[in-house]
């Protein structure tokens, strides 16, 4: 390794504040970070993707009980609710759509071939994720098909030692509901309990969520069950063991969802299982190997008429099947990275049909150090499709590094995205049907970026070009006709970010931290259709600014955390978060107001999202049982 990069390393392990020894730990473990990029292990400091860590401090600092309310301070990603309280969320990544992005769960694929509507069921709760991986641009090389914007990965925590843990939180308007023969005030509730058994051999972990609201408006009470396991069991020092499984239960009203305004009585039930097996193995000095198999099922029961069953209602039932194979090879020219990965998709439902398709896939990496000041990773994807036959994904990122503050990257890839089973085959005439002949999207991004780190301050500022062939919309000719997937063209887009980051320390136990994220998208569509109604067009974020800061001293800690949103279509809103809590030992308080100055928005379709919401949350730990 040259010794520029040596220093790099070195400044990356040097605390950014000086509090506690707890404190240091906390602050300075996100920088010691290793990317779970499949194949490959890239030091967070040593990557040359526009990648942000949320770690769990981050996440606990936050006012939010969801991932969901989590990822809405993130930078570039674009949250679009349509119930509050986690009930459903569509997510996209530097102005791509809720299809063109991929979730992950340790790696392990979590998305749905019927609509990315649910691409946030996961199971997972906010006390279980160690740190959230977000990837802005192509991601298809690392993770195969469907990263046409981004990935963004959860990864859990380790279990270390044996503890339990219990959560109850509420939370109100304290608005008069506006509904027949039903009074009182709007409301929300959750209790989350869970535990850890760890020994030497083996690591169990168990959470269990349950939530209950009767909304914000008329129609849009939820019940949410989660159920989440994983465990590790250590064969001996090279072989490992580790398993995963997830189960929820969401059943919310859905007024103003999909078809507003006819929708206003609708209700929505969703379910979704997940479990995955997998093993990992040191196969020497130089070789790891990692096999795993998953399988995701999701039903989906929408009810236009909650009163009325016989009409109006569509039922699906999806299955996903994958076996992944990655291997990592470490040698002193670098290290290189492999796989082979085969998925199965299956939907059977009331107004799609039944289908299924098969994919497979192989992918290399390889990543260098040995040109001095450079760091280079370059790989390809190779993909099959039974539906869209063989595609190529290729990339190549390149770290220049000038000296242990100041580096450049820049990177260029392709991707793809294969059309949902609803863009393919919908039949729900008389508003929208699908289209059998539709071809897979593809992209190629170019990005550079500026980047500066010291003790307490670091700065980026980046660009980034993409350029999407044959993207899906729905169109039609006139109104007398449904919708209709179509390739609609070709969607540019040129994209400016920007973030600053500051914290430092001081006496008795006191930190401030403040960051500020911009995010500037100027799309535009090519449009092989012009004389043709367009269902969505350009509905991207134009200009999102977040900014958070966070001020602790002793046992207790306060954050901000604000962001303003201006679209390509609509009003621009500005949203104002806080979060006061207070730890003491084993028991922490915190108490939450959201949209503090009680802005009216709307994120996707006919949902006006809630006003001023106020919460109260109560967390007690038994450690090391």
């Amino acid at each position: 390794m040259k010794p520029t990069i040596k220093i790099l390393l070195a400044l990356s392990s040097i605390p950014n504040v000086l509090l506690a020894q707890q404190s240091i730990s906390d602050s300075t473990r996100i920088q010691e970070v290793l990317i779970q990029e499949n194949r490959l292990q890239i030091p967070v400091s040593q990557s040359s993707r526009n990648i942000q860590i949320l770690s769990q401090k981050d996440i606990k600092a936050l006012p939010s009980t969801s991932i969901n309310e989590v990822l809405r301070y993130a930078a570039g990603i674009d949250i679009r609710q349509r119930g509050p309280f986690g009930t459903q969320a569509d997510i996209g990544i530097d102005g791509g759509s809720f299809d063109q992005t991929i979730l992950l769960v340790n790696g392990i694929k979590f998305s749905d071939p019927q609509t990315g509507h649910h691409m946030l069921n996961i199971p997972v709760p906010l006390e279980a994720i160690e740190r959230i991986e977000i990837l802005r641009g192509p991601a298809s090389r690392i993770y195969g098909i469907n990263g046409l914007t981004g990935a963004i990965n959860i990864v859990t925590k380790k279990a270390e030692h044996s503890n339990a843990y219990a959560q109850v939180y509420a939370g109100s308007s304290f608005k008069d509901r506006k509904e027949e023969d039903k009074d009182g005030i709007y409301y929300g509730q959750g209790i989350q309990v869970g535990g850890a058994f760890s020994s030497q051999s083996q690591q169990h972990q168990l959470y269990l969520t349950k939530e209950k609201s009767n909304g914000q408006r008329y129609n849009t009470a939820s019940e949410n069950a989660k159920v989440f396991y994983q465990n590790q069991i250590n064969l001996n020092s090279h072989n490992r063991l580790q398993m995963m499984a997830g189960y929820i239960n969401n059943k919310f009203g859905a007024n103003g969802y999909y078809a507003a305004p006819g929708d206003k009585e609708s209700e929505e039930h969703v379910e979704t299982v997940h479990y995955s097996l997998a093993s990992s193995h040191d196969l020497g000095s130089n070789w790891y190997l990692s096999p795993r198999l998953s399988h995701r099922y999701n039903e989906d029961d929408y009810r236009y008429f909650r009163n009325d069953l016989s009409k109006a209602r569509s039922r699906h039932y999806t299955h996903t099947l994958s076996a992944e194979l990655n291997a990592r090879y470490q040698s002193k020219y670098g290290d290189l990275g492999l796989g082979l990965e085969s998925r199965h998709e299956k939907i059977s439902s009331s107004n799609i049909g039944k289908h299924d398709r098969n994919n497979f896939g192989a992918y290399t990496e390889f990543r260098t150090t040995q040109l001095e000041n450079f760091i280079i990773n370059a790989g390809a994807y190779i993909n099959y499709n039974t539906d869209y036959d063989w595609q190529i994904f290729p990339g190549i990122d390149v770290s220049y590094i000038i000296n242990p503050n100041w580096h450049l990257a820049a990177s260029s890839g392709s991707s793809q995205r294969i059309p949902t089973f609803t863009d393919l085959y919908l039949n729900q005439k008389p508003g929208n049907i699908g289209n059998p002949d539709l071809i897979s999207e593809n992209s190629w991004q170019h990005d550079f970026s500026v980047n500066f780190k010291n003790q307490h301050f670091s700065a980026k500022a980046g660009y980034f070009y993409r350029d999407i062939q044959n993207f899906i919309d729905w169109i039609r000719e006139s109104t007398a006709v449904p919708y209709q997937a179509t390739n609609l063209g070709n969607n540019k887009t040129h994209g400016l970010l920007a973030n600053l980051q500051y914290q430092t320390a001081f006496q008795n136990q006191q930190l401030f931290q403040v960051r500020v994220d911009y995010t500037y998208l100027n799309p535009s569509i090519i449009n092989d259709y012009p004389n043709t109604i367009i269902k969505y067009g350009i509905e991207s974020l134009k200009h999102q600014v977040i900014g958070t800061l966070q001020y602790q001293i002793k046992e207790w800690s306060f954050t901000t955390a604000n962001r303003y949103q201006e679209r390509s279509k609509g009003k621009p809103y500005f949203i104002s978060d806080f979060r006061l809590s207070y730890k003491r030992n084993n028991l922490s308080i915190f108490a939450d107001l959201q949209n503090a100055f009680d802005a009216e928005y709307i994120e996707v379709g006919a949902v006006p999202l809630p006003g001023r919401w106020s919460s109260l949350g109560i967390h007690y730990t038994i450690p090391k049982i």
